[in-house]
């Protein structure tokens, strides 16, 4: 699953499944461009890369809920690299709340995030990978995505629409050489679900079939092998990793 010199951007990076992706991608040898608010945070993740025997990564600190630097973003991409191989977007925010309690800027806080940015990176990005006539574009987005969950109307919206987009994108794009697929996580062991009552932790676990939570290694290797060429006819698909995960 090389990734040696491929040029790839991953939002988010700088926590939980991004850095695990990141990581793993430096030890492909990917060149990295990393995203996420905290600069400091990504640089501590670039010398992880390092470590990783990656090449040194390119740190980009952006606020994805303005979507005012991504054009200036692809075309450093542009000055440096000169083409764009993988795409990873990683970066969302949850937002947890009933129906009838949703605030006006709740909803445009979540789709700023979770559906504008990707979508614009997408564009972005489309457009340097078909210079070359090749690429891979990775959307993670979640088991709420796919079958809803009381409580989560918003975010489950948010990850329904990049489900769509992914599909429909990958038929746009298949014709340029250029994959588009989903990654939809489960229960993820993070700092986020660390965080959680005990009580509604082990309650999330014992919905799963596998008994456990899955780690951000595992989401991981999963998408570093749809960046690769060993997934070079896959296109198109929402690949659940949630352990048989009941919601």
């Amino acid at each position: 699953m090389s990734l040696k010199d491929q040029v790839v951007v991953v939002t988010g990076a700088s926590r939980g499944i991004g850095r695990a992706i990141a990581r793993h991608c430096a030890g492909q040898g990917a060149q990295l461009i990393l995203i996420a608010r905290d600069a400091d945070t990504l640089q501590d993740v670039a010398h992880q890369c390092v470590a990783e025997g990656g090449p040194e990564p390119h740190c980009a600190a952006l606020d994805l809920s303005q979507d005012d630097g991504i054009p200036a973003l692809f075309q450093d991409v542009f000055a440096r690299y000169r083409r764009l191989d993988g795409l990873v977007n990683n970066a969302g925010i949850l937002h947890e709340g009933v129906l009838g309690m949703i605030r006006s800027e709740d909803i445009d806080r979540v789709l700023s995030v979770n559906v504008k940015a990707p979508l614009m990176l997408m564009q972005y990005a489309a457009r340097l990978m078909m210079r070359n006539n090749r690429g891979s574009i990775v959307n993670l987005v979640s088991i709420m995505g796919v079958q809803g969950a009381a409580g989560l109307t918003l975010y489950s919206a948010s990850k329904a629409a990049m489900i769509g987009a992914t599909l429909s994108a990958s038929k746009e794009l298949a014709p340029r050489g250029i994959r588009v697929n989903a990654v939809s996580p489960g229960f993820i062991d993070t700092d986020m679900t660390r965080e959680m009552p005990a009580a509604a932790h082990a309650a999330r676990v014992a919905s799963i079939g596998l008994g456990r939570a899955g780690t951000p290694e595992e989401v991981a290797q999963l998408v570093v092998f749809l960046l690769g060429d060993a997934s070079a006819y896959v296109s198109g698909q929402v690949v659940g990793i949630d352990g048989r995960m009941v919601v």
